[in-house]
């Protein structure tokens, strides 16, 4: 991921600069990057590596991790860039008088990052416990006070990576839209009109930004007091014909990661 300064460098990867990559990479005949970021805008996968490919161009997204501040993992070539977390999923069509109903099942969810693993042991104090991720698991070290270490792994099983999931059934039924200052003294033709308007500066249009905004139609969450979450939806009913289905996974680390699939029935 280029960058100016440390202060880009810590800047959300949006769709916009991944856009302006995939710009460039065209221009350039580049049929492969790997961007890397710490944080990426929410909603970015899986659409904009979908429409990267559909232009020959393979996008290998990358968290940076925390190391790249640590002197001795840089020195030490210890330093890992870890990929986006990936989900897959599961569709359930209805059968009978709801053959035109589906529900989804949520099947894995993995993720690849790892924050405060390395040397974690040896910085640790006698009598002390540290929680880091190591390689996509939550892990509790301890130290007790002989300096005997001791690791219990938090996450036993994928779905303790999931804080919150949720369905839009029907990805593509709303446009994502955004109002941008035109030029001044722009003419355009409003409401079909023949004649065109002289704008004033200032003016704002309406643009489709090319995406979709994802609408929660059900989801399944943990709470402090019940931490248990469905791994199937509600089975909805839609029109016969081809759609889109959208997931959302929001980890336990407040991660988004957005997976979508096509259906017919």
């Amino acid at each position: 991921m280029p960058g100016k300064d440390a202060g880009h460098l810590l800047a959300r990867v949006t769709r916009l600069f991944v856009e302006e990559i995939i710009l460039e990479c065209r221009q350039k005949h580049i049929t492969r990057v790997d961007i890397l970021g710490f944080e990426f805008e929410m909603g970015l996968f899986p659409n904009i590596l979908d429409e990267a490919k559909a232009k020959g161009i393979d996008l290998a997204m990358k968290y940076i991790p925390r190391d790249v501040f640590d002197k001795r993992a840089v020195e030490k070539n210890q330093v890992v860039f870890h990929d986006v977390s990936f989900i897959e999923v599961k569709p359930h069509f209805g059968k009978g008088k709801n053959k035109h109903s589906i529900a989804v099942e949520l099947t894995d969810f993995s993720v690849f990052y790892s924050q405060d693993a390395k040397g974690a042991d040896e910085s640790l104090k006698k009598g002390k416990s540290k929680v880091i991720v190591d390689k996509g698991q939550v892990v509790k070290i301890s130290k007790d006070k002989n300096g005997i270490v001791s690791r219990e792994v938090l996450t036993q099983n994928w779905t303790d990576w999931i804080d919150y999931w949720a369905v839009d059934f029907d990805f593509e039924s709303k446009r994502e839209i955004v109002r941008v200052k035109r030029e001044p003294d722009a003419q355009v033709h409003l409401d079909g009109s023949t004649n065109p308007v002289q704008l004033k500066l200032g003016d704002y249009e309406e643009v489709w930004t090319g995406d979709y905004v994802f609408e929660n139609e059900w989801q399944s969450f943990r709470t402090k007091k019940d931490r248990s979450i469905e791994l199937k939806s509600v089975f909805r009913e839609y029109p016969p014909g081809r759609r889109k289905i959208a997931v959302k996974v929001v980890d336990i680390f407040g991660n988004d990661t957005m997976k979508i699939i096509e259906v017919s029935a």
